[in-house]
């Protein structure tokens, strides 16, 4: 029975398809009671064999199908649907599914034992594949679940065919240069995004944000319906982002157009983001590029100008303490209302002065993922130990901070 030709039932199936005879079932039910047997056949053609093989034919139907009802007689319908529902939009990978009603698919599990079948294939599972093939023939879309780009459901129960638009995904990394932009949409607290007056209706607390100002041009090109913004970590809103820049995805939801030019929207970006945002490496990506994205862990390193009355002796002498040390960092006052409160240990890996004049001086460090740079300069009022101001015996002031380099490309 391992192909068509050589599909030879044997007595068992047989017994149990002559049970079957009789119930009212069309070729589609009767040949998937037996839809393991005889690869390479329809179901049709399987309930063909078998009552070939038992010496009679498939008495006709006079009324619809016992068990699903003229469902699988209804395909065409239902691929007329789920072009409806995909009118306006592009794609041309999916996969289909369907909702059944309940007492239906329990009426095909009694079926199973009282005719004896060990080979049964379930009608939601056959409707699927067979949607799926005709759905494959009218709009010459490939089928199945790997790349899919928009997934069909056919709810039976109801009579509709609805449509799902997955994602479409781009990466690249950013720069970013205004020290009041946060990377992400900040809802005002007092409204939380409804729009209020200190707002002034906007529903943000910041104008724009560089997920705002990278989707732009996104949105537009792909006409979405939003986007979610995923970066591989984040700096602070007052903290410039240089270097190679910050590695991103950026998921267009909902998306009517799927195959965009890059090229312009590069250059929508470059002029759109002048002196805010610049963008490098866009490229398409996929959704286990998110995944990637936000579990990497690369170390860090940053430009640190401090303000504090301490002589670069001992602000060197302290550095070489702190380097390859243990850190422990409890969750800094400024985010506490929104992580965890626990303590992290991390290191510093490379530190030194760069610049110095009375009263302030500048560091480049380079750090392990997740370190808080400012409270391991100022300390947090103890939350971080130890921390650079305790080591050097002398209150010090973060003035400004550069993100230099992500090194997540290092070996």
């Amino acid at each position: 029975m391992a192909g068509s030709e050589s599909f030879s039932p044997d007595e068992p199936a047989l017994a149990a398809a002559r049970r079957a005879l009789g119930r009212g079932l069309c070729p589609e039910c009767l040949g998937r009671l037996f839809g393991r047997l005889g690869h390479g056949l329809t179901n049709p053609e399987r309930a063909a064999r078998l009552v070939a093989a038992l010496g009679t034919t498939l008495p006709p139907l006079s009324a619809p199908c016992a068990l699903c009802q003229g469902t699988f007689a209804r395909l065409s319908t239902w691929v007329e649907r789920a072009e409806r529902a995909a009118t306006g939009y592009e794609w041309h990978r999916f996969t289909c599914g369907s909702r059944w009603d309940p007492e239906l698919l329990a009426r095909e599990e009694a079926l199973w034992g009282e005719v004896g079948t060990a080979w049964g294939e379930s009608a939601r599972a056959a409707f699927n594949r067979e949607l799926g093939k005709e759905i494959e023939r009218a709009t010459g879309a490939r089928g199945g679940t790997e790349g899919a780009e928009v997934v069909f459901l056919a709810d039976l129960p109801v009579g509709r065919a609805e449509m799902t638009v997955l994602p479409v995904y781009f990466r690249g990394r950013y720069r970013k240069l205004d020290r009041t932009l946060p990377q992400t949409r900040w809802p005002c607290r007092r409204c939380q995004g409804r729009g209020c007056d200190a707002c002034g209706g906007t529903g943000k607390t910041y104008p724009t944000s560089v997920e705002e100002v990278i989707a732009a041009p996104f949105l537009r090109a792909t006409d979405g319906a939003g986007s979610r913004f995923h970066g591989m970590g984040r700096e602070d809103i007052d903290a410039r982002m240089l270097g190679r820049g910050r590695p991103f995805v950026l998921e267009i939801l909902r998306p009517r157009t799927r195959s965009v030019d890059l090229g312009p929207i590069a250059e929508a970006l470059a002029r759109e983001g002048r002196e805010k945002v610049e963008v490098l490496d866009l490229a398409p990506a996929e959704a286990a590029e998110v995944v990637r994205v936000k579990e990497a862990s690369p170390e860090k390193s940053y430009r640190v100008g401090i303000e504090g009355a301490v002589a670069v002796a001992k602000v060197n002498e302290a550095l070489t303490f702190a380097v390859g040390r243990a850190i422990a960092q409890r969750t800094p006052t400024r985010v506490a209302h929104r992580r965890s409160d626990r303590v992290r240990t991390r290191r510093i890996v490379q530190a030194r002065v760069v610049e110095a004049t009375e009263g302030r001086f500048t560091l480049e460090l380079r750090t392990e993922a997740g370190t808080y740079v400012k409270e391991w300069v100022e300390g947090d009022g103890g939350r971080t130990d130890p921390s650079l101001s305790s080591l050097v015996g002398v209150p010090l002031r973060v003035a400004f901070l550069d993100v230099l380099e992500i090194h997540d490309t290092e070996a």
